[in-house]
């Protein structure tokens, strides 16, 4: 089992900052990637951006080029730093970490942490 704490949400103003965290903790020596997917109101979830134990990043169209993912490896945490947001931007944002565990994969979700940007 792996746990999850989201931090670093908030409202912010249009072309504003805000930098998201995750800690893992549990089976987190078995994590391959962690990651962040995001949920406006009345649409599906989206990838933000994720990163993998050896550094590859993934990013969603939406955000490229305003969204830099990182990671500590030493305490499984990973951070998303997000300028110049715009009101497109707001919504729950999820954290999410791949791990094995006994052989198997897993996704963990976080309960997410809602960004909100005013305009």
């Amino acid at each position: 089992q792996v746990q999850l704490v989201e931090s670093g949400g908030g409202l912010v103003q249009a072309g504003g900052s805000l930098r998201l965290s995750c800690a893992a903790s549990g089976s987190a020596g078995s994590i391959t990637a962690m990651g962040w997917y995001r949920q406006a109101p009345g649409k599906q979830r989206e990838l933000v951006e994720d990163i993998t134990v050896v550094g590859g990043t993934n990013y969603g169209d939406s955000v490229k080029g305003r969204c830099t993912i990182s990671r500590d490896g030493a305490t499984n945490t990973a951070y998303l730093q997000m300028d110049s947001l715009n009101s497109g931007d707001t919504g729950v944002y999820y954290c999410t970490v791949v791990a094995v565990v006994s052989n198997k994969e897993y996704d963990y979700w976080g309960q997410g942490t809602q960004v909100t940007v005013s305009s």
